[in-house]
Order: structure tokens, then sequence, then C-alpha cells
């Protein structure tokens, strides 16, 4: 039949569109099951905390401003409110983790308790002792209430303990803050006997703090150090600034920042009331940490010391990344099963294509099931021998014999490990892929090198493989 390959043609071109479908299907099974997984870290969230970001602890001073103004031979009086704010000049975060495995349903959630020491010295403290001035020529006059310490941090309802000393006078910490933007977290109040104009006010806060996946630190300090240590082997360090100095080893971290006020815009977006950044320069948490306008506006935010308690191996985002190559997959499969049929002289039927496509869909649906509950590589290893073998079965009889079944399901096994190999690659996926793939082309443009496509074309083929049962 003169047509008998475009005919074929046509019809495999219909089997990789039901197969596209096939994998498109499973690519949502996926996306679901990575939903759940979010789902499960939001309960988590909801009844334990979310991600932690710590800052300050700063000083704060409300005040009223009265601001008397003659309209004839009336007298106006208007008043404002605002709050006066002072940033420590050294700041010392000395803290260390402990991690603690929640999970909901199948899903294992990183959660840690945080033991952090805040050191915290304010050289002019002494400065809130007097209001401002009053200016008699404008008739204006400025009063301003207690000075009190507030510590922002985004769930306070992560907070197990909190001890606030000043010196070796003991303060009562006590719940929120009285800064208008910032207002989650701790505080207390400064009694004025502390202050002292030829002392720097020395402030200590033990804080023991549980939170989610996810731990940062805002440096408001002319100096800030900042040290974190846990017993957790996978950490990603994010956030505007990476550590001056970390080690990883198999039972944990430690790691250092040591940031300077001319290198960071964290207290000028401050006293901005500002939001807090995330990588890439965007924002979050605007709705605890300011207003969606600013947000919006991108003038300026807070900057952040960032680690995430990452887990090395997600299976989910693996297997999103396995089914990218899954039409690659079938359609270098469809190439192996034409070369035994074009070298071989056989005859292999599109539907039989459809059953072989159709296994190699199955091993993904496999992979995304068994992950969840064993490890990733033992789940990989599983799903892909047992599509191996049953291609070996089905190829021994629809190639002919087991001498052609076994190769083509070795060329199979091949391409699992070749898979595996760049799903464990980050850097050179890229280039490791291109190669494997160009060298597939080339294997196949030498295999076909003395193939008459015109007389393949025109003739029914000498052997037809008979499906065995």
């Amino acid at each position: 039949m003169k047509n008998r390959l475009l005919t074929k043609a046509l019809a495999l071109l219909a089997m990789l569109g039901i197969l596209t479908l096939g994998l498109s299907l499973i690519h949502d099974v996926v996306l679901d099951r990575i939903n759940h997984r979010d789902s499960a870290v939001q309960g988590v969230v909801a009844s334990l905390a979310g991600k932690q970001v710590l800052m300050g602890p700063v000083l704060v001073q409300s005040c009223t401003e009265t601001h008397s103004v003659q309209n004839g031979s009336k007298t106006e009086m208007t008043t404002r409110q605002f709050q006066r704010m002072m940033l420590p000049d050294q700041l010392r975060h000395e803290a260390t983790a402990r991690m603690e495995d929640r999970a909901r349903g199948l899903h294992h959630v990183n959660t840690y308790v945080m033991q952090d020491r805040i050191s915290a010295s304010f050289a002019h403290a002494a400065q809130y002792l007097e209001n401002p001035p009053e200016d008699q020529t404008a008739f204006r006059s400025t009063r301003c209430g207690p000075l009190r310490m507030a510590l922002s941090m985004t769930d306070p309802r992560g907070i197990r303990h909190a001890r606030i000393r000043a010196g070796e006078k003991e303060l009562e910490a006590e719940p929120g803050t009285s800064l208008e933007r910032y207002s989650q977290g701790l505080q207390t109040g400064i009694p004025v006997r502390l202050l002292q104009k030829d002392a720097a006010l020395e402030l200590t806060v033990d804080l023991e703090v549980v939170g989610t996946e996810r731990l940062s630190f805002v440096p408001l300090g002319s100096n800030s150090h900042v040290s974190l240590g846990a017993d957790w082997p996978h950490p990603s360090f994010g956030g505007s600034f990476l550590p001056s100095r970390r080690e990883i080893s198999a039972d944990g971290f430690t790691a250092q920042w040591n940031l300077s006020a001319l290198a960071s815009s964290a207290r000028q977006a401050f006293e901005k009331q500002q939001p807090l950044c995330r990588a890439g320069g965007s924002t979050e948490d605007t709705h605890q940490w300011g207003g969606a306008a600013q947000a919006a506006s991108g003038d300026g935010c807070l900057e952040s010391v960032d680690t995430d308690f990452v887990t090395p191996v997600n299976p989910y985002s693996l297997s999103d990344r396995a089914i990218k190559y899954g039409l690659l997959f079938v359609v270098l499969t469809f190439v192996a099963v034409g070369l035994f049929e074009v070298l071989k002289h056989l005859r292999v039927h599109p539907v039989q294509y459809l059953f072989v496509g159709s296994a190699l869909c199955s091993f993904f649906l496999l992979l995304v099931s068994l992950s969840e509950h064993m490890g990733f590589a033992g789940a990989y290893g599983v799903a892909a021998t047992a599509c191996v073998l049953l291609l070996a079965y089905y190829a021994s009889h629809i190639l002919g014999s087991l001498r052609r079944g076994l190769p083509f399901a070795a060329g199979i096994a091949a391409l699992y490990g070749l898979l595996y190999v760049l799903l464990q690659l980050e850097q050179t996926a890229l280039a490791v892929g291109s190669v494997a793939l160009f060298a597939a082309l080339a294997l196949i443009m030498v295999s076909t090198r003395r193939v008459d496509w015109y007389a393949f074309g025109s003739r029914d083929g000498s052997t037809s493989a008979q499906v065995q049962a």
C-alpha cells in the first residue's frame, strides 16, 4: 500500500495526542497533591504558628502635639498624634533552633522551636526623659507618654516564653506592641530610673518561639549580628543577605551574619513603616506589616536575613519535573519501536504503540502515589522496575521474540536511569539532557542510514509480528 507510511504516521500522531492528554491529567493529579500538601501546611500553621520574622527591639514613645492657630478673634486648637522611635545601636541575636516533625495525614511539615537571646544597646535613650521643646511663636506644644520597648514578630502565637531584662532589672512582658504598623509581638514599659544620660540602655530578651519552615531576622541595628544554629542539615539561606560564615554537616548547621546599617536600608524602611521584603525585592505579609498601597507602590521595604528549613527531596516537585519529560519519553519509545519495525521488517499496530505509551504514562502516576508512602528513591525504583518488566514482556511479543524484547526493555531502563540522574541535578541538568538527546538522535540516524524510506513506504513488509497470548 503506497500510503501505508503516511497512514501509520497519522495514526501514531493520534496516539501521541491521546497520551499527551493522559500526561496532562496525571500532571493535574500532581498539582492537586501539591495543593493538598499546602493545605496540610496551612493546617499546621493555623494550629501552631507560621513563618516567623523577628524585628527589634526598638524604643517607642507616643506623643501628642497641640497647635494653636489665631483666626481673627478666635483661637483654634489642632492636635496631631505621632510616635518617636529609636532603633538600637548594637543588636545581637544568638539563636538555636530544634526541629520538630509535624504531620497532617500523609504530609510532613518542618516546624521548629527556637531559643533566642537578643541583646540591644541604645546609646542615647536618655533623650526620651524630656519632651520636645515648645514653640511659643507658633503656639505649639508636645507631650509624650511613657517610653516602651517593642519587639515585633509575624506570628506571636508561637511565643512559648519571654523574659525581658534591662541590666539586672527584670521587666514584665506584655502582649502586642505600641507600634502603629507592626502591632504583633510583645512589649514592656521602660522605667525612667533606668535612663541615665551618661550610660547606654542595655536590654536583653530571652525568647522561646515556635514556627514553621522559615525563620527571619530584620537587621535594625547600626551594627547587627545574627548567629543561628539548628539540628537540620538542609538549610536554604535567602532574604537580602547571605551568611558571612556558615558550616553545614550531617548533624546540622551554624551560620552568622554581620551587617552594618551602611549596607542595609532596613532602618530607613522601618522609619517609613514599609512592608517586609522577600527574595527579589517584592513584598509579603502586607496584611500584617504594612498596607497594601505601600506594597503596590514598591517604595522600599524591610530587608531581612532568611533561613528556610527545606526538605531536600520533595516528591511532588520531583514528580512534577519528571512529568515534564513524559512526552519526550513517549516519543523516544515510539522511535525505538519504529526502529525495530523498520530494521527488522515488522508490523506493529498503532494500538500496540498506545499500550506501550500507556505503560510509560502509568509510571508517573505510580511514582506520585508511591512516593507518598516511601522515599522518592524507593518509589522511583519500584515504579521503574514494574514498568520495565511489563514492557519487556509485552515487547517480546509485539517484536516477535525475547531476543528483541530484552534490548528494547534495556533501552527503557536506560531512559529511566537518565531521568533519575536529571532529577538529581540542578546546575547541569540542561547540559546532560541536551547531550543525551543528541546522542539518541545520532544513534537513530546511524541505525537508519541505509534505510530506503521510499521502498519502505510502498511495501507491506516481509514479516508480521503476531501478538501472542
